[in-house]
């Protein structure tokens, strides 16, 4: 493998910095560490489709290192992200891969395994903070250079788990609220993320990178990030399992923020299996965010046990009909819920939700007035000599750049969130207070009381969000020229009776479908 043989043009716009010679760098270590990886085509990937169980059983016997699977994944990117269909899906490299996957194989040559995650390359969207070589920018030019002074929690959590970080995910800028009719997946630093499926559809976002790798299998897993639906549409139409956690479970800690009433990272992967355990990896509670507080003492424990099979034996679901209401893949549902019915589940259908629909000005109130102080405070910790010390100073500099970060859309939000005043305004607390009655009190937990549910099915991505409730999309389609999933969520900390419910729908379809890369398909 030649490393001067790729078009190393990793950004669309604005400066590439350092990664350029990053990328050749790790590829001459490749090849320097002796590790048969070749160029690897789509076709004859050796680690297609592996799952964790899979790679720690042949880590285990000895029949694989973190250091070979580390240099599979950096090779795979270069053929498929940057030559070959050019996905367009890494906003940058970590070029301490390769070196924490050979700690990772002494230490488990010397006995110790830190768990699951021991040796997995994982990648992460590039709003969560890492204190080490690689950026954090939310895709934003106004950011690069700028270094956050500590890892943020979650990302502690990766590390101490045993995880090999990758790199990290492009994304729809500013995780999709910088201006009114944004296109999903472009960021000014990364350029546009494309579909795996069909290169010309539109990825979702806002965690578009990290969906769209972990489908075109970049990687083992990836971290993303959501608000209203940023971890669930991407990982619908990208094919693949995305969780989105309780608000709560996981740190919002060094996570560049939107809505703390609504923010949440979360693990995308291609098993519901998967996901469970990167989950286990990622919960606890940090002292630096009060809500994790809220964290069942037993519920992090729990994530990591085995997905007991036949949850939907007995269980009752209830399904949603609102159009509109959500990401509720309406198309396949009659087909899913003979799935459910034919593994002993009871459907039983509720109408519709009865209040979130009319919160939407709300939803956006909070998120304006609470990007405007979460920004402010993630800057001020990036300390005095950082250039952008307020939301005004990346207003500033988003117009003066106008062409490398407004040649699509613009940042009407932010400019919005600019003009509204502090979290104590009668404004914001009722807005927010209007959320939660109609999202919980008056929506998802007045169903599941009602009618004794264990689970909501249906369009109900956004109301989930915004109770700030646990919400999963299992593969299920496809539905030409894009896969479609199936959405399970419910009341909160019910995370882990949810991934065993999808994980058995899961095992009832095996719906999972490797991407071919298509140029484009024509829509008849």
């Amino acid at each position: 493998m030649n490393p001067d043989q790729y078009p190393l043009t990793w950004f669309s716009s604005g400066p590439c910095l350092s990664v350029k010679s990053v990328v050749k760098k790790i590829l001459q270590l490749v090849l320097i560490s002796g590790a048969s990886v070749g160029v690897i085509r789509a076709a004859d990937f050796p680690f297609a489709e592996a799952t964790i169980d899979d790679l720690q059983a042949r880590m285990a016997a000895g029949t694989l290192t973190s250091h070979e699977l580390t240099a599979a994944y950096l090779a795979r990117i270069a053929e498929i992200d940057r030559a070959g269909p050019k996905l367009n899906a890494i906003i940058e490299l970590n070029p301490d891969a390769l070196a924490i996957a050979e700690k990772l194989d002494a230490e488990r040559k010397a006995g110790r395994v830190r768990g699951p995650l021991h040796g997995i390359p994982v990648l992460i969207k590039d709003n969560i903070a890492t204190a080490d070589q690689m950026e954090t920018t939310a895709g934003s030019l106004a950011l690069v250079g700028l270094k956050p002074p500590r890892d943020a929690h979650l990302v502690t959590r990766l590390r101490a788990a045993g995880a090999v970080l990758l790199g990290k995910t492009n994304l729809s800028e500013w995780a999709n609220f910088r201006g009114e009719r944004s296109v999903s997946g472009w960021s000014g630093r990364g350029g546009q993320t494309h579909n795996p499926y069909v290169l010309d559809r539109n990825p979702s976002g806002s965690s578009s990178g990290s969906a769209a790798a972990v489908s075109a299998n970049l990687c083992v897993v990836a971290i993303g990030t959501e608000t209203n639906g940023s971890i669930i549409s991407p990982s619908t139409v990208c094919g693949v399992v995305g969780f989105k956690p309780t608000v709560g479970l996981v740190s919002r800690r060094g996570v560049i923020p939107i809505a703390a009433t609504f923010d949440t990272a979360g693990p995308i992967t291609r098993t519901v299996r998967d996901a469970a355990l990167v989950l286990a990896a990622l919960a606890g509670v940090d002292e630096r965010d009060p809500i994790t507080q809220n964290l069942p003492a037993d519920l992090a424990a729990k994530l990591g046990l085995p997905l007991s099979a036949g949850a939907l034996q007995g269980a009752r679901v209830g399904v949603i009909r609102n159009t509109g209401a959500g990401r509720g893949p309406t198309n396949v549902m009659p087909a899913a819920l003979d799935v459910l019915r034919a593994a002993g589940a009871e459907v039983i259908d509720v109408g519709e939700l009865p209040g979130p629909a009319g919160a939407s000005s709300a939803r956006i109130d909070v998120m304006l007035y609470e990007m405007k102080a979460g920004v402010d405070a993630y800057l001020a910790e990036l300390g005095p000599a950082a250039s952008m010390k307020t939301m005004a100073d990346v207003i500033k500099f988003n117009d003066e750049h106008w062409a490398q970060e407004q040649p699509l859309f613009g940042q009407q939000y932010f400019k919005q969130a600019q003009a509204k005043g502090p979290l104590t305004e009668p404004a914001y607390l009722e807005a927010r207070e209007k959320c939660w009655r109609v999202s919980r009190l008056e929506g998802i937990d007045a169903l599941m009381e009602k009618h004794r549910l264990d689970a909501l099915v249906g369009g109900g991505a956004g109301v989930a969000a915004m109770a700030g409730y646990p919400s999963v999309i299992v593969p299920f389609g496809p539905l030409a020229p894009l896969p479609t999933g199936f959405l399970f969520y419910g009341r909160a900390w019910s995370d882990a009776k949810l991934l065993a419910l999808a994980a058995d729908f899961e095992a009832k379809t095996h719906a999972r479908r490797e991407p071919k890369f298509l140029p484009t398909v024509e829509v008849k």
